[in-house]
Formats: structure tokens, C-alpha cells, sequence
């Protein structure tokens, strides 16, 4: 294979997943008109039937601009040579590849943030905005962005430092160490995720003693669920969207509540979600998703071991000097369909776990209070509830709200 048939592979996968990921995307525009199932005919009234639908099309025709122009600016960075410049760019301060790699993939990382920030921008302070959604300042905004750059350059760095010096120290046994660094930042991840990074974004405080946690705590000991942790967040400050979520394990569990959520459900239908929740938790469903992803993650390291050291995977990009960073990207594009693949696998497992944690809700508190809940928040988020079917299979992590509320109804 020569480096010009290797480039012309990758850019017709470019191609290829653009033009499918538009087809469902517009599958799925073409599903806003559906009739609203008989089960579903409570959560919108006329007008917020309407508002809805305005806000889907809305995003809709804003995510068509945004992907195209970000499909365009891809393919004309690899037509006009983008990497091997950048990685001559790199090489012009220093001859130490790690340090090399850092600069180049700090480059890509900087210069995508740039170019994506004003679509960012325009989604939050004009769309959110229009629908009442947005409760962000510009200077939070900005504030978030830098954050979230400089987080993602200290840890990504770190790791991909340490990734390229076990390559250039084992050979083609990186892989092994590279996973073992993978799986443990994984499992520290999840156990300090919400007491180490949400507080650098978010205020976290402890569910106030009163009728609502003693709800909670009463419903915990009877499902037999140790919680000491339950915090409130204040994701008020950025939208008026709800949520709720469950990290960690062991003692280092929690449950953390938005506080939209204390202020748009009654007590029971928290309390309802909260058995959603805590059901993902007895179902050992948190463990089970992380040993699927280091499973996961192990496979692609070791089909990556595989092929990194070819030149063809630098030349492909016009690079002159073969290297492990550029080999990077390379694999991670010709990567791709199987990662679509292992990602539609690991969607639909989601899925059935969603179902599981439903049945726990329904078995163990009270289906209906679960019902009301997500139809509320439904109804809150303004959200699709006639999505198309080859849409859900490819992208949601979640069953649609029709066919969870089924589930729950059936005994």
C-alpha cells in the first residue's frame, strides 16, 4: 500500500461518517411531525407542544452548519498538509519526542477549541437563550472554557507523556503499561470525579436535613443501600435543565441532585429517580461498564501496538519523520468504525441497564412517581419524543421516554 491509497482511505472514512451521521440526523428531523403516542399525550400542552418543536428544528439546522463547517476545516487540513506542519512546528522547539508530541497535540487541541468556541457562543447565549434554557453568564462562559482547556491539557498531558515514553521504552509492549496506566486513572476517576473536578465548575452541598432526605434515607435502608453522600449541585447557574447522577463505589458513593431537580419534582418523584439510581448501583452496573471499557480500551491499544511503528501511517499525512504522534491519529481515524461499532454495542447495553434500573424503581418504590418524574423532565428539556428508531440504535444511551414509560406500566 503506498501512503497516497492510505490517504485516500481516510479521507473516504471522513466522508463516509459524515455523510451517515447526516442521513440520521435528518431521519430523525424528518420524526419532529410523528403523532405524539397516546401514552405521551400529558406532557405537552399545545403550546409547548409547539415551543418544542421549534427548539428540536432550531438545533437541528444549527448542528447541520456546525458539523459542515467543522467537516469542511477537517478535510482542508489534510489536503493542505495541516499535520506535517504542525509537526514541524513541534520539531522547532525541541528534539525530545515526548516534548514533541505535548506541543503537537497541545497545537490541534488549542486551535479546535478556538473554532469550535463561537458555535459554543452562538448555542448558549442564542439558542439556550431564546428558549430559556440559558442561565450562564459570558464571563462563566469564559470562565468554564478555561477551565475545561486547562484540565484537559494538565491530565491528557500527563497521560499522553507517559504513553509515548513507555513507547519509546518497551517497543511494541507499551500497550501493556499503557493500559494498566488507563485502567487506573479510570478507577480514580470514578471514585473522586465528583469530590475532585465537579468542584472546580460547580458549589457541591449536602442535602439539608428535613422531609425530602429523610424520604430518601428511609427509602435506602429499606432497598438495602448504605448512602451517607447526597449533595445538591447548583446547575442553576448554567441552565434550568435537571439532572441527577450517581458516582463512585464503595464508600466513596454519592448522589448528587441538581438543584433544578429539588425545584421542578415533588419529593416522591425524586424519590423515584433516586431508585433509578440506586438500582444502577445494586445492579453493579458502574462496575460492569468499567470492566467493559478496560476491556475495550485493552483491544485497542493492542490492535494500535500492531500497527504504530508503519511508516505509512506518518507518510499518509505527508509527515516526514515517522513518529508515535501522528501515528496517533492515523489509527484513530482508520480506528473509527470499529469504534462506531463498540460504541452502538455499548449504547445498546446502556440501554437494557436503564430498563433494569427502572424495574428496580418500579419493584422496590413506586412506578408511577418514576413515570411522572421523567415525564416532567421531559417536558423541561423540551425534549424529542418521537425520535427515529435508526437514530436511537445509534445514539442513544438512554431507551426513548415511550418506551420506558411502557416498561414501567407492564408488571
Amino acid at each position: 500500500m503506498t501512503p497516497n491509497t492510505l490517504f485516500n482511505i481516510i479521507i473516504a472514512i471522513l466522508i463516509i461518517d459524515f455523510i451517515i451521521d447526516h442521513v440520521i440526523d435528518f431521519l430523525n428531523y424528518k420524526s419532529f411531525n410523528d403523532p405524539i403516542p397516546e401514552e405521551l399525550s400529558d406532557v405537552y400542552d399545545k403550546d409547548e407542544y409547539y415551543r418544542s418543536q421549534n427548539y428540536k428544528k432550531d438545533n437541528y439546522k444549527f448542528s447541520v452548519i456546525s458539523s459542515t463547517f467543522s467537516f469542511v476545516v477537517t478535510l482542508a487540513f489534510f489536503f493542505l498538509k495541516g499535520f506535517a506542519w504542525v509537526d514541524e512546528l513541534a520539531r522547532s522547539f525541541s528534539d525530545n519526542e515526548i516534548i514533541i508530541g505535548l506541543i503537537f497535540f497541545g497545537l490541534i487541541m488549542l486551535a479546535n477549541e478556538i473554532i469550535s468556541i463561537p458555535f459554543s457562543y452562538y448555542s448558549t447565549f442564542v439558542i439556550e437563550e431564546k428558549y430559556g434554557f440559558n442561565k450562564m453568564s459570558k464571563k462563566l462562559f469564559i470562565t468554564d472554557k478555561i477551565k475545561g482547556l486547562a484540565l484537559s491539557a494538565l491530565i491528557g498531558g500527563v497521560i499522553l507523556a507517559l504513553i509515548i515514553w513507555f513507547y519509546e521504552q518497551t517497543g511494541d509492549q507499551f500497550w501493556i503499561y499503557t493500559w494498566i496506566l488507563i485502567t487506573v486513572f479510570t478507577l480514580f476517576f470514578t471514585l473522586f470525579y465528583s469530590s475532585l473536578i465537579v468542584p472546580l465548575f460547580n458549589k457541591q452541598t449536602p442535602l439539608e436535613e428535613g422531609e425530602l432526605r429523610s424520604e430518601i434515607e428511609t427509602f435506602a435502608r429499606k432497598a438495602g443501600f448504605t448512602l451517607d453522600n447526597i449533595y445538591v449541585i447548583d446547575g442553576s447557574k448554567r441552565s434550568t435543565k435537571a439532572n441527577a447522577y450517581f458516582s463512585g463505589f464503595g464508600p466513596k458513593k454519592r448522589i448528587v441532585l441538581y438543584d433544578t431537580l429539588l425545584k421542578d419534582l415533588s419529593h416522591k418523584e425524586i424519590v423515584g429517580v433516586l431508585a433509578h439510581e440506586i438500582g444502577h448501583y445494586k445492579k453493579k452496573h458502574v462496575l460492569i461498564n468499567m470492566l467493559i471499557s478496560v476491556l475495550i480500551t485493552g483491544l485497542t491499544l493492542y490492535i494500535l501496538s500492531v500497527f504504530i511503528k508503519n511508516p505509512l501511517f506518518s507518510e499518509a499525512l505527508s509527515v516526514k519523520i515517522p513518529s508515535f504522534h501522528v501515528g496517533l491519529i492515523t489509527f484513530g481515524i482508520l480506528y473509527n468504525p470499529i469504534s462506531e461499532i463498540t460504541g452502538i454495542l455499548m449504547n445498546f447495553i446502556s440501554r437494557k441497564f436503564e430498563y433494569q434500573a427502572d424495574n428496580f424503581a418500579k419493584f422496590h418504590y413506586d412506578k408511577n412517581a418514576l413515570i411522572s418524574a421523567l415525564k416532567k423532565l421531559s417536558k423541561k428539556s423540551l425534549s424529542n419524543l418521537t425520535p427515529h428508531k435508526a437514530h436511537v440504535f445509534i445514539h442513544f444511551s438512554h431507551p426513548t421516554l415511550l418506551n420506558r414509560v411502557k416498561n414501567l406500566m407492564t408488571n
